[in-house]
C-alpha cells in the first residue's frame, strides 16, 4: 500500500487537467474579484497535492475519484515526478502570495502571483501544456535533476520512447 506522502506515478492527464481547470477558475475569481481569502485555499490545494498527490486535496479527490472514472475518454498518462514538481511550483507561488497578502500587505503582488497561476493552470487545462513539467524537463536536460529522479523522463529526453 502506498503511504500518505506518496505521489502517483504515472499521473492520469485527464485528472490533472480537471484539477488545473478548477484551479484556473479559482485563480481567475480570486484576481478578478479581489478575493484574498481564496489565496490560502489555493495554497492549501497545491501543498496538499505536492505532498500527497490527490489524497488530501478536495479538487484532486473530486477529479480522481468522481469525475475521471465517469468520463468515456482515452486516458493518457504522464510521469509523476514532473507533475509533482509542477505542484511544488504552484505551492511556492500560492504560499508566497498568501504571505504577501496577509503578512506584508502587498495585495497587488499577491494577485500578480495568483494571476500567473491562472495562466499556467489554464494552459494545462486547455492544451495539456504543463509549464512546471517543462521546467522539470529543462532541469533534467541541464543536469540539475538527476536521471534517477525520473527514469521515464530521462528515457524520453534521450529519445528512447520504447
Amino acid at each position: 500500500m502506498r503511504g500518505l506522502f506518496s505521489f502517483p506515478n504515472p499521473v492520469n492527464e485527464t485528472s490533472a487537467r480537471l484539477v488545473a481547470g478548477s484551479v484556473a477558475v479559482l485563480a481567475v475569481v480570486t484576481v478578478a474579484f479581489q478575493q484574498g481569502w481564496l489565496i490560502p485555499v489555493l495554497a492549501y490545494g497545491f501543498v496538499a497535492r505536492a505532498l500527497t498527490g490527490p489524497k488530501l486535496s478536495p479538487l484532486g479527490l473530486l477529479a480522481t475519484r468522481v469525475v475521471t472514472p465517469r468520463l468515456d475518454v482515452r486516458h493518457r498518462y504522464a510521469p509523476g515526478p514532473a507533475k509533482r514538481f509542477a505542484q511544488v511550483i504552484g505551492a511556492v507561488f500560492t504560499v508566497t502570495a498568501a504571505l504577501l497578502y496577509y503578512a506584508v500587505g502587498l495585495h497587488v503582488a499577491a494577485f500578480v502571483l495568483v494571476g500567473v497561476i491562472a495562466v499556467f493552470a489554464s494552459l494545462e487545462a486547455a492544451f495539456g501544456l504543463c509549464v512546471g513539467c517543462k521546467a522539470f524537463y529543462l532541469g533534467m536536460r541541464l543536469g540539475l535533476v538527476p536521471p534517477a529522479v525520473c527514469e521515464n523522463c530521462a528515457r524520453v529526453l534521450a529519445g528512447d520512447t520504447a
